[in-house]
């Protein structure tokens, strides 16, 4: 079944292939200047730091639903060990296997393709088994440091937690922005909180999935227009599921990473943030959110920090 008109429309208004230039392989991450930088550094009054990822562990969020995306196996392979002979410094070492998405992380540009192309209409057959992502790998994205905004549409609309059917809506971010006391602005990366990480955190991790609250296949031209860097939420699939439009699956992993080249992120923990913004009464702030650099990879385990 092909992608409808409507989304092609969008997918139009959105676009930023060619922005900067035809080799570009970091989209809207261009738009994190040495300038913003420095905004971002000034947000800084406190020196509270929050930190907004979910353990990573063995029985991790997720469910089995995506093929392949194992929530973290991790194995001693060295346990006291005196590599050297006896008495001497002693050793213990351990390895993961896991998805790399599997826990709190980023979605590389290249994690999903439409109509045969990526980003900057790049061939969607460059992602290969063995090689991974000819472009627009996670390790093209070097430095993910910049003004965070807490967009809390759940405190906006007086909620812990957004209902699972709720689609988060450009009226929703603004309400957030006024809730908030901010305005987002060119080169910040959006936080949006719906609450729904709360149910996993309950214990209920197939209910965190399905049905869950997320972004209405709207608010990519709204973050477009204000020019905005990254995205995340704390959902584990980031738009709404199921999908607001029948049949049509993933159109704002789409539209984000596709179209406008803009890194999203899913499973960040925004609870203590909400609390720490809201005893501050400022919903900005410093945001370092380095993905870690694996060549050629579709996403990325994140331990992002806010600084207050």
């Amino acid at each position: 079944m092909s992608l409808p008109e409507r989304f092609h429309d969008i997918a139009k208004r959105v676009s930023n292939w060619g922005r900067w230039g035809a080799d570009d392989e970091i989209g809207t991450l261009n738009l994190i200047t040495d300038e913003v930088v420095r905004g971002a550094a000034a947000e800084v009054r406190t020196g509270r730091r929050v930190p907004l990822a979910l353990p990573l562990r063995e029985d991790g969020v997720q469910t089995g639903m995506i093929p392949g995306r194992v929530n973290p196996l991790h194995t001693m392979v060295q346990i006291n060990q005196e590599l050297f002979g006896p008495g001497t410094v002693a050793c213990s070492d351990d390895v993961v296997t896991m998805g790399l998405q599997a826990g709190t992380h980023w979605d590389a540009l290249t994690h999903v393709s439409h109509s045969g192309k990526l980003y900057n209409g790049r061939p969607a057959h460059t992602v290969t088994a063995h090689g991974g992502a000819e472009f627009c790998g996670m390790d093209k994205a070097r430095h993910v440091v910049s003004r965070g905004v807490l967009l809390d549409v759940a405190g906006a609309r007086g909620v812990d937690r957004l209902d699972g059917g709720h689609a988060v809506t450009p009226e929703d971010l603004e309400a957030a922005e006024e809730f908030g006391g901010t305005r987002v602005r060119a080169g910040d990366i959006v936080l949006v909180r719906t609450g729904q990480v709360q149910v996993y955190l309950a214990g209920d991790k197939h209910g965190y999935g399905y049905p869950s609250p997320g972004l209405s296949v709207r608010t990519p031209e709204w973050f477009h227009a204000r020019d905005v860097a990254a995205v995340a939420n704390d959902t584990l699939t980031f738009e709404i599921f199921p999908p607001e439009i029948e049949d049509l699956w993933l159109p704002v992993h789409a539209l984000h990473l596709v179209e406008m080249g803009m890194l999203q992120g899913q499973n960040w923990n925004l609870e203590e943030l909400s609390t720490a913004c809201g005893e501050a009464g400022r919903y900005a702030f410093l945001l370092s959110a380095m993905p870690e650099p694996f060549v050629g990879a579709t996403g990325t385990p994140v331990a992002p920090v806010a600084v207050l």
